[in-house]
């Protein structure tokens, strides 16, 4: 077996609130382990842990706020959050349900606890990427995939103790329900205790996991426990996932952009020009209209 190593198994960080809604540990931009490069193209990765928010008659979230050049993707494990954006797109993504917006030329957009769930109130937990675009891509038509649970490929493993949910890219044949513009796998392991899954991804892609719930072997390794993120070396194609105990694992590779990244607040570009044209677009209106 061509095995892909574990490069790095990194804890969570202290968690910060996103808005007043969303309390969440941040992974990528994190270190020089996880700047924005080396996870290319998933460049921002946000993880809402279980969360516990109190009923309330105005939904917490995030405001109107822009972006430009790359792409979010939002995947929800509990809870239920609503979405607009000044393209039309919108919705209320659901437990299971992933959101896939992309930006591209600019958009605005804002998030919120959907409204009778806030409520009643109830346990938060999430995930939040941001995909990174090409720069031929950076600037094409801004686009909205809302991807019901129901809707999502599923592939049962041979011993029935455990699915995989191909979001994007493929596993075992099963094709993945996001369109991309370029080559990634992003899956949901669900696995019962003592289960097995066998991945073989490229070896020059950036991979990750981030344990969700329980706590999983990889390669036969070390433990890692609910809430922790495994970087993996570009090394190998071949790597395995063995489940000490119910366990929901996010695996994430991609092919890398090997394009310069600039960066700032909801900006991802190429050049410090094309940020400050960012700028000057989105303070002139060119992103469209929604009102907060």
């Amino acid at each position: 077996m061509n095995t892909k190593s574990v490069e790095a198994i990194i804890q969570p960080r202290e968690p910060h609130f996103v808005g007043d809604g969303f309390s969440v540990h941040n992974f990528i931009p994190a270190s020089y382990l996880l700047d924005m490069q080396r996870m290319n193209l998933f460049i921002l990765l946000d993880y809402g842990s279980k969360y516990h928010f109190d009923p309330t008659e105005i939904p917490k979230g995030v405001g109107v706020h822009p972006h430009r050049g790359f792409e979010t993707v939002t995947i929800a494990y509990k809870g239920r959050i609503e979405h607009h954006d000044s393209s039309g797109g919108g919705g209320i993504i659901g437990e299971g349900d992933v959101q896939w917006m992309t930006a591209a030329s600019g958009i605005l957009h804002k998030e919120f606890h959907e409204s009778e769930w806030s409520k009643t109130g109830g346990v938060m937990q999430m995930v939040q990427l941001w995909v990174n675009l090409p720069a031929k891509d950076k600037m094409s038509k801004p686009k909205y995939q809302a991807l019901k649970k129901e809707a999502i490929s599923r592939y049962i493993l041979d011993d029935g103790k455990g699915e995989i949910e191909v979001i994007a890219g493929e596993y075992m044949g099963m094709k993945g329900s996001a369109s991309t513009f370029t080559p990634m796998y992003v899956m949901n392991a669900r696995l019962k205790a003592d289960a097995e899954a066998k991945f073989r991804l490229p070896a020059h892609y950036n991979t990750a996991l981030l344990v969700i719930e329980g706590s999983i072997r990889v390669n036969e390794g070390e433990n890692v426990p609910t809430d922790n993120f495994v970087l993996m070396a570009q090394d190998g194609e071949d790597f395995v996932i063995n489940a000490n105990e119910d366990a929901v694992v996010l695996i994430l590779s991609g092919e890398p952009i090997n394009e310069p990244i600039a960066a700032h607040g909801p900006f991802v570009m190429n050049t410090r020009q094309e940020l400050m044209e960012a700028f000057q677009d989105f303070n002139s209106g060119k992103f469209g209209y929604l009102e907060n």
